[in-house]
């Protein structure tokens, strides 16, 4: 895979290479074809390089004696930052980056399908830093993002879409879903929207009115 050669600015959304399970090769590309950054955490930097992505940073807390300046010669222009904070993770840490960078949104890819506990604390994550960045997580199954008070979005029918409460989330009401719901409440753990679809082509309306309502779009 060639290097990201098309940079627009820094309103582009980066995107953070993770150490889930890999994605398509067909999603990195359309992925890296828009990024201006591109952020690998230290643990999959071997299967970045496998694939001949450029690499802009290199973050972590590099344990293990992980010699980050081996890496720092393979490719040129490479920075290497250093987040030794045991107190977060490595995702939050490179969000952290991005937020003092100045970045508005980031991609995350493999940022899920091995641990549990690290898929539950990165899809969260989204609220926790809701009022700094845009995050979306993706992989080859799904998209997932948080929703605004108000969305709207064109979707073909049968587009299975869940709605994933983080905590409650109240006032919830949907138009042009097959489950529809209407002054609805969504509790973790006890009451969520998943696997809904989409009930006839043409625009979804999904509003709520109090907590953090995540929607994930699926394709499988």
């Amino acid at each position: 895979m060639s290097s990201h050669h098309i940079i627009k600015d820094d309103q582009e959304p980066a995107l953070i290479i993770a150490n889930g399970a890999s994605c398509s090769m067909e999603l990195l590309a359309q992925l890296l074809e828009w990024s201006p950054k591109v952020i690998v955490l230290d643990a999959a930097i071997e299967r970045v390089l496998s694939l001949g992505i450029k690499i802009d940073v290199l973050l972590g807390d590099f344990d293990r004696n992980f010699d980050a300046n081996y890496y720092q010669n393979l490719q040129d222009n490479i920075t290497i930052i250093s987040t030794p904070d045991q107190n977060k993770t490595d995702l939050e840490k490179a969000f952290d980056y991005l937020i003092a960078a100045q970045f508005t949104a980031v991609n995350v890819v493999w940022a899920t399908g091995r641990r549990a506990d690290h898929n539950f604390t990165n899809i969260s994550n989204i609220v926790r830093y809701r009022e700094y960045l845009k995050i979306v997580i993706l992989d080859d199954y799904s998209k997932i993002f948080l929703l605004p008070k108000q969305f709207k979005k064109w979707y073909p029918k049968d587009s299975i879409i869940s709605l994933i409460p983080i905590g409650v989330v109240k006032g919830i009401h949907t138009q042009n879903l097959f489950y529809s719901l209407q002054d609805d409440t969504l509790i973790l753990g006890y009451r969520a929207g998943n696997s809904n679809h989409v009930a006839s082509d043409g625009i979804v309306t999904i509003s709520h009115s109090e907590g953090d309502l995540l929607l994930m779009e699926c394709t499988d």
